[in-house]
């Protein structure tokens, strides 16, 4: 798989589809997909379904977590690709303490695009116009030397063509 890197971070707020995205990829690259919601604990699902915003504190073992998902697979020399909000710069670098060369993508969107594609999934426990402006509002936009930065407005097709190629071209 000469395109893809050992470890790839999909980010993003909620609604921004880095599930969907990072399938999209995983299948493209032939490599796993791991859904950071999947390993919240039991107590912090139980707050964000609550319309109660996660801490720092709340976060901390969750990165941790996926922080050691990617450790394992690099040093497995398995590709893997993990889907996390990690709104903040801290948090992404927890995240490459496991992954030293984590390449990433950046999904942005407007509010009114985010805000539209979380009414229209009521089954995530992630709901609420306050829960999405507590993450606008914590999110720490990362750098273009960080990571690639893609509109959701672009189709998910798109993202992934775009991403793949930006892939090819960094070292």
């Amino acid at each position: 798989m000469e395109t893809s890197p050992t470890c790839i971070l999909v980010m993003g707020v909620s609604g921004s589809g880095k599930s969907h995205i990072g399938r999209g990829l995983a299948n493209k690259l032939g490599c796993h997909f791991i859904d950071g919601d999947d390993h919240h604990s039991a107590n912090n699902i139980a707050k964000m379904s609550r319309g109660e915003p996660l801490s720092d504190d709340d976060r901390k073992d969750w990165l941790l977590i996926l922080s050691g998902l990617y450790r394992d697979h690099y040093h497995r020399g398995e590709p893997v690709i993990i889907g996390c909000s990690a709104l903040k710069k801290r948090y992404r670098d927890v995240l490459r303490q496991g992954a030293p060369k984590l390449k990433i993508l950046y999904l942005h969107g407007s509010r009114e695009t985010l805000l539209e594609r979380l009414v229209s999934r009521a089954s995530h426990f992630f709901h609420g116009e306050h829960m999405l402006d507590s993450q606008l509002k914590a999110l720490e936009v990362p750098e273009a030397s960080e990571a690639m930065q893609i509109d959701i407005r672009c189709t998910p097709e798109e993202i992934v063509e775009s991403f793949i190629a930006y892939l090819r071209k960094s070292p």
